[in-house]
């Protein structure tokens, strides 16, 4: 049952997936208002072929659809490569910083056209409902949040596709493919149906959309060079090319070698574990390069404390916490270290991995004349004896009193 609160005109968050298709009758029949559908393109390319008809049909007022993709890239995905932030080291968090961008827009257009409500069809048990009412909060502190998972009688899934096919509601999905995804140019998430049970080994071979499993890769090694300037992507063998253009090319050569696979149980922002599979080819060579480039660019120091501060930074993608002082903060900080990370990082792909095939950049600090295993002059070997000495002082000493306590 819907709350006893009246609206007049609600924007709804809008994928024309199985939640957001059924929610805007639902908004009809329990509020009797006008809904205006946005959905955000980040690069789900074919889900949003016939989605303004679709939306029409089964009663919109409108759709919008806004081209986010750049701002997505720009001013989300490479300031989370950036700062190095992996979620519990293996999720590159594609559906968490692209939550903010959409629900941002989704706030100015609710702005635009005088709505008194906010919907969203994300679950009670999710991260996204999360990302997105703090989005909203942020730049709509006063506006009304409709979440009906929180509300309705509908229990699953599959009582979802019951209420579609009694208002007539067309699917893409059936309930033996009605695996929970989430696609931008970013990743491929996949949960539900058998992989609620991590016992059960991934159906690659059904599921995968974006590439091939590393088994099914070519034979033979793909080469890449990435070139960086102050930590970000901007040119793919010798090509410069903006960063969404740059996502979608190694998406494809990384798909096609089977690269970017994670199978992962993570544990949610609302306190459950949660097993999802994700493809994230191209976002996984950037990382790699990424840090690649870093291993040859940052001081010691600098790198240490860069990775502690890349969980944190995993952390509030993750939790929803894009806009807040500390990320802002944290953006600083990884500005600063990126102010030298520029080169190129030649790569090469086969089956799955992701393997070192050289880097350079002109801001290098390996040395390979102090490194050198052959003669060299620049470094004196004695140095290191009273550098032990002093550096093992404390264990030392250490030692010398328990030897008094034996005695």
């Amino acid at each position: 049952m819907a709350d006893k609160k009246t609206y007049q005109k609600v924007v709804l968050a809008y994928s024309g997936g199985l939640d957001t298709s059924i929610i805007i009758p639902w908004l009809k029949e329990n509020y009797g208002c006008e809904v205006i559908a946005v959905s955000g393109n980040v690069g789900q390319a074919d889900e949003l072929e016939g989605l303004e008809e679709k939306a029409l049909k089964t009663g919109a007022s409108k759709l919008y659809i806004e081209d986010l993709q750049d701002e997505f890239v720009d001013d989300f995905v490479f300031p989370t490569l950036k700062a190095g932030a992996v979620y519990e080291g293996k999720y590159l968090l594609g559906t968490s910083f692209a939550r903010p961008v959409i629900a941002k827009r989704i706030v100015e257009i609710a702005k635009a056209e005088g709505a008194d409500a906010i919907c969203h069809g994300c679950t009670g048990k999710g991260n996204d409902q999360v990302r997105f009412e703090l989005t909203i909060k942020a730049f709509a502190p006063n506006m009304p949040i409709i979440a009906p998972w929180r509300i309705w009688d509908i229990k699953s899934r599959d009582e979802e596709i019951d209420y579609a096919e009694a208002h007539n509601i067309p699917l893409k999905i059936n309930r033996e493919t009605n695996y929970s995804k989430d696609k931008n140019l970013w990743h491929l998430s996949h949960e539900g149906l058998d992989l609620e049970d991590p016992a059960n080994e991934p159906k690659y071979d059904e599921i995968l959309e974006m590439g091939v499993s590393p088994e099914k890769a070519p034979d033979a090694p793909a080469y890449l060079t990435l070139t960086f300037e102050k930590g970000v992507p901007v040119a793919l063998d010798g090509q410069r090319m903006k960063g969404a253009d740059l996502i979608k090319k190694l998406n494809e050569l990384g798909g096609a070698n089977g690269v970017g696979l994670a199978d992962l149980v993570e544990n949610r922002l609302v306190g459950m574990k949660s097993r999802g599979v994700y493809e994230t080819p191209g976002g996984a060579i950037l990382y790699h390069a990424h840090d690649v480039l870093e291993s040859i660019c940052l001081d010691k120091a600098t790198q240490h404390y860069k990775q502690k501060a890349a969980m944190e930074f995993a952390d509030l993608v993750y939790n929803g916490q894009w806009y807040t002082p500390l990320r802002e903060a944290l953006s600083a900080f990884v500005d600063k270290t990126q102010e030298t990370v520029t080169g190129e990082v030649k790569l090469k792909l086969y089956k799955g991995n992701i393997i070192n095939a050289g880097v350079t950049s002109p801001y290098s600090l390996y040395s390979e004349e102090i490194a050198t295993f052959g003669e060299d002059e620049v470094y004196d070997q004695m140095d290191s004896q009273g550098f032990i000495n002093l550096f093992g002082l404390p264990i030392k000493v250490k030692a010398l009193l328990d030897e008094k306590k034996l005695k």
